[in-house]
């Protein structure tokens, strides 16, 4: 779940490859939110919504390419349970599940290599700003950001204002600098002292332990479970808790706009199969985390299925249905990139950036 690598490597690869396509404030007190204990708003049980799936059976059989945006993950078992079930078969779906190589799903998306891929809400929107890309997100995995910073209590750390002078262990982006800058000067702090390390050949929760650097940014769901098992004294500064207004969706369902025009039903039967896959999953933990494993074996099988624990009733956090995506946190994070300088502009129309068209709850 590497978001942070992504963004990073996205610059350096729009540097040396061709494209595809022809938060100063006073100090605040630190939350008593704890992720370890908290669970989601609206906890996922059968039946939930009276939204359904339709199932759009397509004419013929048709190939589409799905890239990830890392390697299998918790993120991911949704799609896994609709391949096991054959959500995707019986609507006449052969899905290809590819992972990024020398390029990222954004990247491939926009040119026709993938029909669909997984994506950020940051970095979609970074593409479609910036360089044009013809993106829509159709689907949000998480209707709510499960990141924040994680730091062990022994480095001294209390506070984002003691990141003052301690090292930061990411992959140097953009959207790191600017969200331990938005922090930072939210305790009055000074980012500039931060020194930034290349998180190397560590995972991050390693790079921790192994002192490589004092804190790190992650996903709760994954490293933070990984801390939990490793049985670590850490604190989790959970950026929602703190920051309402810095909530987005990630991760996400991307296709092509034009695609997405050419094929309507295409796409909807995908989606379809998503929605079940991921509502199957919120409501059977257990099952998913099996699902998961017997198509990444690699994975260690104590993470998996604490995280899929953790993870699964946070599918449907807000009650209306997996997937349901709403305007203004397109248009709140929209406002925070365009403040610190990941974007020069606010999109031309907000509403072209997603759609719910393809949920069974987007009326």
């Amino acid at each position: 779940m590497k978001r942070a690598k992504r963004w990073t490597l996205v610059v350096a690869l729009i540097l040396t490859l061709t494209m595809l396509l022809s938060g100063c404030g006073t100090s605040q007190p630190q939350s008593t939110y704890n992720p370890k204990t908290a669970s989601s708003t609206q906890t996922a049980t059968e039946n939930q919504t009276t939204n359904t799936a339709t199932k759009t059976v397509l004419a013929k059989p048709t190939k589409v390419v799905l890239m990830l945006d890392w390697t299998p993950n918790t993120n991911h078992t949704g799609i896994y349970v609709a391949v096991d079930k054959g959500y995707f078969k019986e609507r006449n779906l052969d899905v290809e599940i590819i992972q990024p190589s020398n390029v990222w799903p954004e990247q491939a998306v926009a040119g026709g290599k993938a029909q669909f891929g997984i994506s950020f809400q940051g970095s979609m929107t970074k593409y479609v700003v910036k360089e044009g890309a013809p993106l829509v997100a159709i689907a949000a995995i998480l209707q709510h950001d499960t990141s924040g910073f994680i730091w062990l209590k022994d480095s001294g750390i209390k506070t984002p204002k003691d990141w003052e002078g301690k090292r930061y262990g990411g992959w140097g982006g953009s959207s790191e600098k600017a969200m331990i800058k938005y922090i930072m000067e939210k305790y009055g702090a000074n980012p500039d002292t931060v020194k930034m390390i290349e998180l190397g050949v560590f995972d991050q929760i390693t790079g921790l332990v192994k002192k490589a650097y004092d804190f790190t940014w992650i996903f709760y769901g994954w490293e933070g479970i990984d801390a939990e098992i490793r049985n670590l004294d850490f604190t989790f500064f959970d950026l929602r808790e703190h920051y309402p207004e810095l909530d987005h969706y990630t991760p996400i369902f991307i296709t092509n706009k034009n695609y997405m025009k050419e094929h309507p039903d295409v796409v909807k039967a995908f989606v379809e199969a998503l929605y079940e896959g991921y509502t199957y999953a919120a409501n059977h933990p257990k099952e998913s985390a099996e699902i998961l494993l017997k198509y990444a074996p690699e994975l260690n099988k104590e993470l998996v299925e604490k995280s899929q624990e953790w993870l699964s009733p946070k599918y449907i956090w807000d009650g209306k249905c997996w997937g349901y995506m709403k305007k203004e946190v397109w248009e709140r994070y929209s406002k925070y990139m365009v403040k610190m300088g990941l974007i020069p502009n606010m999109p031309q129309n907000v509403d072209t950036l997603f759609t719910n068209e393809f949920l069974p709850c987007h009326q």
